[in-house]
């Protein structure tokens, strides 16, 4: 069992509430999502694990069964080629759950026209698959958003 952090203190909004089909139709993947607070801050990784993708505004950590989470900074945040987000690890590196991986400011992304509400998806994995999903309330960054079988 996997047990998957929140990367980010906010709300928890769940995933059908994400303003973005792909996600909220759950086409990435089962999981939940943060609506974070407005202020500069620390995305932190949701697993020990390795980084196996990473992007400005999206990374992956896969966790020693295999398992990969995906934790996706705003939404359409591609679009602003990585301004406001300083990567603070690479790909390939190993992390520790709740050890900081990008810093970035969920103001500034709304501000630009984005929506700043943070996907946390298990990727490859079936809804059934995940136990005790968050959908709604405040969590903080190290918080329990669900656990994976």
């Amino acid at each position: 069992m996997t047990t998957v952090t929140s990367p980010l203190t906010g709300q928890v909004v769940g995933l059908a509430n994400v303003p973005d089909p792909v996600f909220s139709g759950a086409m990435v993947g089962p999981g939940t999502a943060v609506d974070p607070v407005r202020e500069p801050t620390e995305a932190v990784a949701p697993v020990d694990g390795v980084v196996v993708s990473m992007h400005p505004h999206a990374f992956v950590v896969v966790d020693g069964e295999g398992h990969g989470v995906l934790t996706h900074l705003g939404i359409d945040t591609v679009q602003l080629n990585g301004e406001g987000f300083e990567l603070l690890v690479n790909k390939g590196d190993t992390v520790t759950r709740g050890q900081a991986v990008i810093k970035w400011n969920p103001a500034a992304v709304e501000a630009a026209g984005k929506s700043p509400i943070s996907p946390i998806v298990a990727l490859e994995a079936t809804p059934d698959a995940l136990t005790d999903v968050r959908e709604s309330g405040a969590a903080a960054a190290g918080d329990k958003l669900f656990g994976w079988n």
